[in-house]
């Protein structure tokens, strides 16, 4: 099985390449039915907000034609969804959520079908859908194959509230297809913390080695009375015990049966890090959400923490399973399975996404991490379909080819800027951007000094036009005449602005200026990836 990123919609792309009963996990964390655009918010590095934002996906359902026809065709297809979609109908009508709702049912319906008979599925949601999108799963995987409704805290309460309390947590559905489903009851338990247990605990696991081991003294009496060949005296005492006398003596030896004084029953050492742990109960609030100063924070806005996913697969799948998020986002999940050695397809509709994921990816993994991705042109016909039908999406997928931060994609808004590179000018810590303008259509030397006069305007160090067409001579000529960018640190001179087609950048060409060092890394670089997986600490759990 080869690891797969797909660009496209989940949907299709699931009925297109998703077979019968090959995915061991799913894990999704679609878009929230909360009546907002998200945005993928970027930080200069000099540490302040770049005033431009890049709308990643719209979280704002509307009823429509469309939605129409999708809810049509699956109350057509009848059974328990069908069922469950007309009584939403019935309940709703036709407003924003039932679209929302008719998103996500034959989606769900799909995932049913790639899902393998031992695997499970967890849906990552907010409280305003849950209650919706449980009974929508309960028609998709049924009712008896519920597992669990956990409630991961995601934040701490703030603030004061008049009117309600605070909303700090989300939901994490999960179900599974089949009554032997793949469960890792080892990884449902937290190690014990010494120097951390709980009062219940720490009464009971009171006693320590000269070592230091925590330890406490269990029964070795057989509840049962009639077992004569488990009858015998031992250090004075006379029992039915729960071992034979050769067992019981060894275990003496070893020091693990202790007798406390002179006539008092043995009983048996049972040290605490031997112990599984203290079980995961379905609310999680040990797990730090990302915040501003947390190493693994890429600056996606529902990106979630890597313990929380890691332990999902870790539960939910065993080593060479295959993992499957088809709303991978920022590539949380793609991350965790690659670290936790399992195989993996993530799916998302912008490339912007998939832009993020690769670099992810490179970051944490090198050159050990081995993927094809599905869906991106690799041709100039290829890019030329993108182009003619979703220019934003072209402009994204060109701009990553260079590993350009791309900026807000409104008309009228960008003020001639599409993409934008930073890096460090000089060691005093002051940073330099390269502008970038791309273009599908026609080009001409208007354009190019239209690119000069932007740069300029900026103060930018470089500018550098991204287009289908190859450049005309005059073109150029405008380029060339733009003179050079010096760089003090690195004791060189740089094309002021620079040509560059897509047929170049496909034959691996790319932007001439400064290296970007991890400073002034245009994405925030993710840490790389180690057999711990990234730390963070945890909160205690309740009562602990």
């Amino acid at each position: 099985m080869e690891n797969v990123l797909y660009y496209g919609d989940n949907l299709d792309i699931l009925r297109r390449y998703g077979k019968d009963e090959s995915v061991d996990l799913i894990y999704l964390d679609p878009p929230f039915k909360s009546n907002q655009n998200y945005n993928v918010l970027f930080k200069e590095k000099d540490g302040t907000q770049a005033a431009s934002q890049i709308r990643a996906f719209e979280d704002t359902w509307t009823w429509d034609q469309e939605d129409e026809a999708v809810y049509a065709d699956l109350v057509m297809a009848g059974g328990k969804v069908a069922d469950v979609m007309q009584a939403f109908r019935t309940f709703l009508g036709p407003c924003d959520m039932l679209a929302y709702l008719v998103m996500m049912a034959p989606r769900l319906v799909e995932m049913r079908r790639v899902l393998r008979s031992t695997g499970s599925i967890y849906l990552h949601c907010d409280p305003a859908a849950s209650h919706y999108l449980k009974m929508l799963m309960d028609a998709v995987f049924g009712p008896d194959n519920f597992l669990n409704e956990v409630i991961w805290q995601r934040t701490t309460s703030k603030g004061l509230t008049t009117r309600r309390l605070p909303r700090n947590h989300d939901v994490i559905l999960s179900y599974q297809l089949g009554e032997n489903v793949t469960w890792n009851l080892q990884e449902a338990f937290r190690p014990y913390d010494v120097d951390n247990l709980d009062e219940r605990t720490s009464n009971k696991y009171r006693h320590k080695d000269p070592d230091g081991r925590v330890y406490r003294l269990d029964n070795l009496i057989n509840p049962n009375p009639n077992r004569p060949n488990l009858t015998y005296e031992f250090l004075g005492i006379t029992r039915v015990w729960r071992w034979t006398k050769d067992r019981m003596e060894q275990a003496f030896r070893n020091g693990l049966v202790v007798q406390t004084a002179p006539g008092r029953v043995p009983q048996l050492k049972r040290y605490l890090d031997e112990q599984r742990g203290k079980p995961f109960g379905d609310v999680w609030a040990d797990i730090f959400p990302i915040n501003s100063q947390a190493a693994e924070r890429l600056g996606y806005p529902t990106q979630k923490p890597l313990p929380l996913l890691e332990r999902i697969i870790r539960i939910g799948s065993n080593e060479g399973d295959l993992v499957l998020d088809p709303f991978c986002g920022c590539g949380t999940t793609i991350a965790a399975a690659q670290r936790l050695n399992r195989q993996w397809i993530g799916i998302d509709i912008t490339h912007l996404a998939i832009t993020l994921m690769k670099q992810r990816l490179k970051d944490a993994f090198g050159d050990s991490v081995q993927y094809k991705v599905v869906g991106e042109p690799v041709s100039v016909p290829d890019a030329a379909a993108l182009a003619a039908s979703d220019p934003y999406q072209f402009q994204w997928w060109a701009l990553g080819l260079v590993a350009a931060r791309p900026v807000e994609g409104k008309k009228g808004a960008d003020k001639g800027i599409d993409g934008k590179v930073v890096f460090q000018a000089d060691v005093a810590g002051k940073f330099e951007s390269v502008i970038l303008s791309v273009k599908a259509g026609h080009v001409t030397p208007n354009h190019v000094r239209d690119l000069r006069g932007v740069v300029d305007r900026e103060k930018a160090a470089i500018g550098v036009l991204i287009s289908m067409e190859d450049p005309t001579g005059p073109m150029q000529t405008e380029a060339v005449t733009a003179g050079f960018h010096e760089s003090q640190l690195w004791n060189r001179k740089y094309p002021k602005i620079q040509l560059l087609t897509v047929a170049d950048l496909l034959a691996g060409k790319q932007i001439d200026m400064p290296p970007v060092r991890q400073v002034g890394a245009t994405f925030k670089k993710a840490p790389k990836a180690s057999r711990q997986g990234v730390q963070t600490r945890e909160l205690p759990l309740h009562g602990q």
